[in-house]
């Protein structure tokens, strides 16, 4: 139950952010440039590819910004493929769950990169 109300609560963080789509919004750094800026390998995020995308890209705006470093962009990035692999893509609903708060959280932590950065966000 807890793993379906972090589901929508990150949903509901995702809904309220305007963040650039897979299928490409112009003017945007793609899913998987802003992979390649840390490593030429990309990883393939399946089903959760578009929420992982506006992590990255909340990080990224906080990245350009200088709120985070280049190497902490990249060890976030590297946490979230790392926890992918291992729980993201689990058929067990017990370590998906696992995955699922894991990511909810590092998405919160990108929001709040992005917020001290981005006033647009802070509006209200």
């Amino acid at each position: 139950m807890r793993g379906l109300l972090m589901i929508g609560a990150a949903a509901l963080l995702t809904g309220c952010i305007s963040s650039p789509s897979l299928e490409g919004t112009r003017g945007a750094t793609s899913f998987v440039a802003l992979q390649q800026m840390c490593s030429p390998q990309t990883v393939d995020y399946g089903r959760d590819a578009q929420n992982v995308y506006a992590a990255f890209f909340d990080a990224y705006v906080a990245n350009r910004r200088g709120r985070v470093s280049k190497e902490e962009f990249c060890a976030f990035q590297a946490s979230i493929a790392q926890r992918h692999a291992t729980e993201g893509v689990s058929a067990d609903p017990q370590v998906r769950n696992q995955w699922v708060v894991f990511f909810t959280d590092q998405r919160a932590k990108a929001l709040s990169w992005r917020s001290t950065v981005d006033p647009t966000l802070r509006s209200g």
